[in-house]
């Protein structure tokens, strides 16, 4: 029977972090002899091989990363391209961006250019690919950085937000100021954001005691446009609600819009709040409140990360990295 082993695997038996057995693997002069010695006959008894193509990275260097996203135009995209960009520049990489259009086949297109040995690693923020693709890539040997989302693979380092908790935030904020008719504009359907941010809308309800109403729930998939469209289709159903969630300020302009088309005053009439605070939110009349996501931080934090793994070969410790938002209060849901 063909059985094969990972480095967690090894650590586990030897009593060893999975870090100490990579450090033993590369020759590293920070493990003793005792301990090299002893993770050396876990490694021969499990018939343990490290994978050919992880060995070979050190000597194949482009000093390129790849950056996957699903649209470029989306300001929080963008504002994370910047922190990766900025590091990347620092430690003497260059930045290859490729934007998906939200194609998911577009997107296994461009990991071709890990595979391919085009690029020495790549971050992909909001993935469309399945994780059992992305995890079937890293045990190959590549190094991807996942913004958005939590993977477990010791070639794989995330860094994400708590959508569900500053959704809930957001819910009791709208709450606190007398709205209990609280309709939600999700996402993308595939994206694991919308997911999270649902759940959030749908647990702060249930805590607040307030029955849940499907009929107060669209889908905007992330665009102005899809904005825009949600909350007319919202109106049309004649279902009263006094306030909306957009899970992006992208759709929470659409909405704007919407009601300056319609006459609808906000937040008089209407209150909004929008997530990823993007700049030109504070500007609209009345200003909006939105969730502030550290995007830049999470690129440089992510970028820093990877590239350190891509030159030390070695398996991360502290690989998963969860950063606080920040509801910013505004005009738009005030007034009530």
């Amino acid at each position: 029977m063909d059985i094969h082993f990972k480095i967690v695997d090894v650590a586990a038996k030897a009593g060893v972090s999975p870090a100490t057995v990579s450090r033993v693997l590369n020759d590293s002069s920070k493990v003793t002899p005792k301990t090299r010695a002893k993770v050396m006959n876990i490694i021969h008894e499990l018939g343990y091989q490290p994978h050919a193509a992880a060995k070979n990275l050190r000597s194949q260097k482009t000093m390129i990363v790849g950056v996957i996203v699903p649209d470029i135009s989306n300001s929080y995209f963008s504002e994370i391209i910047k922190g990766i960009e900025n590091i990347a520049y620092s430690k003497k990489y260059k930045v290859v961006i490729c934007d998906t259009a939200n194609n998911e086949e577009k997107e296994l297109e461009f990991l071709n250019l890990l595979t391919t040995r085009t690029i020495d690693g790549v971050i992909m923020v909001a993935p469309l690919t399945s994780n059992e693709t992305i995890l079937s890539i890293a045990d190959h040997g590549y190094l991807i950085g996942i913004v958005g989302k939590k993977l477990e693979h010791e070639r794989i380092p995330c860094i994400l937000t708590d959508n569900v908790k500053f959704s809930m935030q957001v819910v009791h904020h709208l709450v606190e100021r007398g709205h209990r008719e609280i309709a939600f504009i999700n996402g993308s359907a595939h994206a694991v954001d919308s997911f999270d941010r649902l759940e959030g809308y749908l647990k702060a309800l249930k805590e607040h005691n307030i029955p849940f109403k499907p009929e107060l729930i669209e889908n905007g998939n992330f665009h102005e446009s899809g904005g825009y469209e949600a909350i007319l289709r919202l109106f049309a159903k004649k279902t009263p609600f006094t306030a909306v969630y957009s899970a992006n300020d992208e759709m929470a302009l659409g909405v704007y819009r919407a009601c300056a088309e319609l006459g609808i005053q906000i937040p008089e009439q209407l209150a909004v709040v929008g997530v990823d605070n993007n700049r030109i939110g504070k500007y609209l009349k009345p200003s909006l409140t939105t969730v502030k996501q550290p995007n830049y931080t999470m690129g440089a934090l992510l970028v820093e990360k990877l590239i350190d793994m891509m030159n030390e070969d070695e398996y991360a410790e502290n690989r998963v990295f969860t950063v606080d938002s920040e509801l910013l209060i505004r005009g738009s849901s005030e007034g009530r």
